[in-house]
């Protein structure tokens, strides 16, 4: 997911389960349309130095590409897990790594939705306005198998129900109205020139 248009880099981040590892290398970004990208992921099953390395990579191509947050299928690799670095409402930056990640969303009177807009590093250039819960948790696995939880409001709660919809094999177009699909694919076709296939290699 793209860090947005108002959002700025803040310095300070929280990874309550430690940093995420910064040896990796930047991979081109997989796009809609890829099979991957269509399909619930594989769920982790082997925390290993291979998992760890795929994690590295995935950071460092979220960071080159300005992200927020990137799941595995969009750098083409079919596996549950995604990667964040992103703002709640407050400022506050949290950061870590999800395996076999589970939604939890308020519910009854606690819901309240957010629509403000949203992007996609797997269909970049292009943001438009998508209902989602104003807060989230995610609970799942770490890197090394033990559990954690993340949750949080703002640009975070976005984050997190986009990446968990990656790992199940949902874009956000798929949650969109007719209209509001077509302005999202107007702006992605007039931005195709500045994401050539390699980007953000």
């Amino acid at each position: 997911m793209p860090r947005g248009k108002s959002q700025q880099p803040e310095p300070t981040v929280h990874a309550p389960y430690g940093e995420l590892p910064r040896d990796g290398t930047v991979r081109p970004m997989t796009r809609w349309g890829a099979p991957v990208m269509h399909h619930a992921q594989r769920p982790v099953e082997t925390y290993d130095d291979a998992l760890r390395s795929l994690v590295a990579d995935m950071t460092a191509t979220m960071y080159a590409a300005d992200g927020v947050g990137l799941a595995a299928c969009q750098i083409g690799v079919d596996l549950a897990v995604f990667v964040f670095d992103c703002p709640d409402a407050s400022g506050d930056h949290w950061a870590g790594v999800v395996c076999n990640p589970r939604l939890v969303l308020p519910e009854g009177r606690e819901r309240r939705l957010d629509d403000s807009e949203e992007g996609c590093l797997s269909f970049p250039g292009a943001f438009v306005p998508c209902a989602r819960p104003d807060f989230a948790a995610v609970e799942g696995h770490g890197l090394d198998g033990e559990p954690v939880r993340f949750e949080g409001d703002g640009l975070l709660a976005r984050c997190l129900q986009h990446e968990i919809d990656h790992t199940a094999g949902t874009v956000f177009g798929d949650r969109l109205a007719t209209r509001a699909r077509k302005k999202l694919q107007k702006q992605h076709d007039a931005a195709v020139p500045d994401y050539p296939a390699e980007w953000p290699t």
